[in-house]
């Protein structure tokens, strides 16, 4: 930290500003919200999750209450409303807030509510990444891949690893709502250092597979079942230049899928 051009003390040119208040802008602001704002709810009762550090969750006799905080936007859920609501007053007694009601739109992540659940969608996210990629008007396509093609380190380098680095990028985020691409999109990511015309190809295939069905998202229900049930698969030993494999499984708690994940790979011998 140093004394600003002129505003300088001349009798104290060591001493720098002691901030009463985070300010937005500051690279500090958003950890001092989050210090200020977590060490509010753990005052109350709330638990942070040792998996994810912006989930807090407060249980109690009359119910449980998810809060998920990301810098000011949060997402809060339960099943007893009364006591979300008692929970929000306490909120608004310590911080100025504004409640948006029922939740719709959140880091890219579109909800639609219907009486059989709720429908978490990224359709806007995805006309973005076309239009970044200029592929909004290109034909559609059936499939994200062709499963016989493996993807190789050789070939001509391709010309912006940049570009193909931000739309891989953008992709992996699509997944949160998109596990029909999370196998694609994980294959393509493996060569981020050193992508290849052919992985641009690759890309470009997604993302007309995505244009295809920019509406397609994952449906929440309630369900009486609660089994959890776990389906896994492997190419053993896909890779033709490292004889590794690339596994991935998909698991579904009573009706709904709550978990994809692709690109675990093992040395095969």
């Amino acid at each position: 930290m140093e004394q600003p051009p002129g505003y300088i003390d001349a009798s104290h040119p060591n001493h720098v500003c002691r901030l009463k208040k985070a300010i937005y802008g500051l690279k500090q602001a958003p950890r001092a919200w989050f210090h200020r704002f977590s060490h509010f709810l753990i005052k109350i009762g709330f638990n942070g999750s040792k998996a994810d550090s912006s989930l807090f969750v407060h249980s109690s006799d009359n119910g449980i209450i998810y809060l998920l905080l990301y810098v000011d936007d949060i997402v809060i859920t339960g099943i007893n409303v009364s006591l979300i609501d008692t929970f929000i007053n306490k909120l608004r007694q310590e911080f100025s807030m504004k409640d948006l009601g029922n939740l719709n739109y959140f880091l890219g992540l579109e909800v639609t509510h219907s009486k059989k659940g709720m429908f978490l969608s990224q359709v806007k996210y995805a006309r973005d990444i076309l239009i970044r990629a200029d592929l909004h008007d290109s034909k559609p396509i059936a499939t994200p891949m062709i499963v016989s093609n493996h993807l190789t380190t050789d070939g001509p380098l391709f010309h912006s690893p940049t570009t193909y680095q931000s739309l891989v990028g953008a992709l992996q985020y699509l997944t949160i709502t998109r596990p029909d691409i999370t196998h694609a999109v994980n294959s393509v990511s493996q060569f981020m250092h050193s992508p290849r015309e052919q992985h641009f190809q690759a890309v470009k295939r997604i993302l007309r597979y995505v244009k295809g069905t920019l509406h397609f998202g994952l449906n929440i229900s309630p369900s009486s079942n609660l089994n959890i049930s776990a389906f896994s698969d492997a190419d053993w030993a896909g890779c033709p230049e490292t004889s590794r494999s690339t596994s991935g499984y998909v698991i579904f708690l009573g009706n709904n899928l709550i978990s994809w994940t692709s690109k675990k790979q093992s040395t095969v011998s």
